[in-house]
This record gives structure tokens, C-alpha cells and sequence, in this order.
């Protein structure tokens, strides 16, 4: 879905610009500009590989992509789910998935084998 409204884009833009009121002689190079550069950004996300996420409990370490990572946190936000994770060389990565990118079975499936967060303390609100 995301390479089909790419390109409904980059036409949109192409169309926007000439249908504006700039003179022709800089409007078609424009169009022509937004049109290459919508249709190369969804050609670029359509060769983009698929990722697997593999998240392990206890001393075993999760993976993205093949690759270890460490530090790897889950948050939800209503029906949208936030993964944020630090790979080897400290770069941080994130993944946002959408409820129309990750079937109901497997969003059960990752809610269940992410790790727990952790909660802070509160301190008493009373002295002893």
C-alpha cells in the first residue's frame, strides 16, 4: 500500500504544479522533477527486504534482521506498537507497526513475547 500511494502522490504533485499559476517554463520541469522523484522513492520502498524481528526471553538476545541487538522495548499507543531497540555499534532502531501492517494473531504474539517494562518505585508518600 505504501509504493501505491507513493506513486498517487508524485502524480498528485506533478498535477499540483501544473495547475498552479507558475509559468510554464519552470511548471513542466517541476511536474517532471516531482513525478521522477515520487516514483523513485516507491521504487526504493518496494525493493526495500522484509525484516524479521525474533525477540527472546531469559539469557537468550533478540535479533532484527539477523543482527543481535540489545535493549529492545515495546510500547502500544491505542492499537499502534512502538518497537525500539540498540544494535551492536549503539545505533538506535525503531519500528511503528500500524494495525493494517501486523495481523490480530501475530500483534497477540508480539504483545506476549515482548519483555516486560519496567516500572519506577514510587517512594512512600508518607513518613515511616
Amino acid at each position: 500500500m505504501l509504493t501505491a500511494t507513493l506513486l498517487v502522490l508524485a502524480v498528485a504533485a506533478a498535477f499540483a504544479v501544473l495547475v498552479s499559476e507558475m509559468p510554464r517554463i519552470a511548471a513542466w520541469p517541476l511536474a517532471l522533477a516531482a513525478l521522477v522523484h515520487g516514483t523513485w522513492q516507491a521504487w526504493r520502498e518496494a525493493r526495500r527486504p522484509c525484516g524479521g524481528i525474533m525477540i527472546s526471553a531469559g539469557e537468550a538476545r533478540s535479533t532484527v534482521d539477523g543482527r543481535a541487538v540489545e535493549a529492545m522495548t515495546l510500547s502500544w499507543r491505542g492499537p499502534i506498537a512502538f518497537l525500539r531497540w540498540r544494535d551492536g555499534d549503539g545505533r538506535i532502531g525503531r519500528r511503528v507497526f500500524w494495525p493494517d501492517t501486523l495481523p490480530i494473531a501475530q500483534r497477540r504474539e508480539l504483545r506476549l513475547a515482548a519483555p516486560a517494562p519496567v516500572n519506577a518505585q514510587m517512594p512512600a508518600s508518607m513518613a515511616p
